[in-house]
């Protein structure tokens, strides 16, 4: 064998066990991602899960050689005791470099000192009580809070000539109970009030006494707080059953009163209702029409993103953003840093991190249920733009 023959099959050899050029320093992240996949809330969990994976299926190449990885956990609803363990698995079997998800207040509350004392970033993809991100310095949120929400449309409803006396119903736990705080603080800064409130179980609720004590006291509109999911077409289906809106009482409520996956199933009954909310199918922008096409291609054309969904999609744009920020200097506490300087152009519309209080910037959207091209749809026809939160503007 010549020497250059030699040569050349040692340098082939020598080639086939280097790592290939540009390789050498990619890093595999991991993400853990903790929601609620089973039980009543089940679905407001897949979407998340869903929304998250589709920002992976469709920016998958957007981070060079570095890779994301997604570790997905059930926490069954809102469970602190098992949202915590998860965590806590998840931080020191799996090693996860991020911590997202959550569907509820009192589960993100949970696992806020896990994030704390391993230094991870957790990203809320939900869980909307307006105190959460002072639970620990590794939150950020890019979801909504219930004041954020609430304020806008309690705004919107002092307004109106024919809301003179509202009666609020809401599930209760701390995002119901600040919605319920909230939306009287916005009636009475525009001089009215609420007549009557009531609070109801947070998981299998049954409507009907509660309504009909809403019907007996007459009021010109109830205000209604929900997690969403199946509950709310409970309530427009016990709603529609008692004839409230027969009867002059005008329903309005946070989004998830009205949220798009559930709308099919309400029927005609929804028809009228006012929401304040962040995120509708219906947004009119090509970058949702995008996403929308995007979601029905990956999970069927019978399938809508919903608020949940949009929260998962933007919460792995934000952690995407940081991993390209740091470029390749990932830390907890840089992570936390250049996500409190992150903005994008959202489906919802744009979007920017509060970097004093590590919360969520955005359009609040007043909609009506109509019917368009025979579907129920959210259809906003006012907005109140970059709005922050105001519940921590008041504490």
């Amino acid at each position: 064998m010549s020497l250059r023959s030699l040569m050349l099959g040692t340098a082939m050899a020598t080639a086939a066990i280097l790592p290939l050029a540009g390789g050498a320093d990619a890093k595999a992240y991991k993400v853990g991602l903790v929601v609620s996949l089973s039980g009543p809330t089940a679905s407001l969990g897949q979407q998340i899960e869903r929304g998250a994976k589709l920002y992976q299926s469709l920016h998958k190449n957007d981070l060079g050689d570095d890779t994301v990885e997604l570790i997905v956990r059930d926490d069954t609803g809102p469970a602190p005791d098992v949202a915590k363990r998860l965590a806590q698995e998840l931080v020191v079997r799996d090693k996860v470099d991020v911590l997202a998800g959550i569907i509820f207040t009192p589960n993100a509350n949970a696992i806020a000192p896990i994030a704390t004392q391993a230094k991870v970033p957790f990203v809320i993809m939900n869980a909307a009580s307006w105190a959460t991100t002072k639970a620990s310095p590794y939150i950020v949120r890019v979801s909504q809070t219930l004041p954020q929400i609430t304020v806008p449309l309690a705004q919107w409803a002092a307004k109106q000539p024919d809301i003179k006396s509202v009666y609020t119903l809401v599930s209760d736990y701390a995002p119901g109970i600040e919605a319920e705080e909230a939306f009287a603080s916005g009636l009475k800064e525009a001089g009215k009030t609420v007549t009557a409130s009531v609070r109801v179980p947070v998981q299998s609720p049954d409507f009907v006494p509660f309504l009909q004590k809403v019907k007996d006291a007459k009021p010109d509109a109830l205000y209604v707080f929900l997690p969403g999911g199946t509950q709310s077409t409970a309530l427009m289906k016990a709603y529609q059953s008692l004839g409230l809106k027969e009867a002059g009482v005008r329903l309005i409520g946070s989004g998830e009163v009205a949220v798009e996956d559930e709308l099919p199933n309400m029927g005609d009954a929804a028809l009228g209702v006012v929401t304040g909310f962040h995120y509708s199918t219906s947004h009119d922008s090509k970058l949702n029409a995008d996403f929308v096409k995007a979601w029905q291609a990956a999970y069927g054309a019978d399938s809508v993103p919903t608020f949940m969904g949009v929260g998962g999609y933007d919460g792995m744009a934000a952690i995407h953003g940081a991993i390209k920020a740091l470029k390749g200097k990932f830390t907890g506490e840089a992570a936390v840093e250049a996500m409190r300087h992150w903005s994008a152009e959202s489906p919802r519309g744009p979007i920017a991190i509060d970097p004093d209080t590590r919360d969520i910037v955005q359009n609040i959207y007043i909609r009506r249920v109509e019917k368009v091209d025979g579907a129920l749809r959210n259809v906003e026809f006012e907005t109140f733009a970059a709005v922050k939160d105001p519940g921590k503007a008041a504490k």
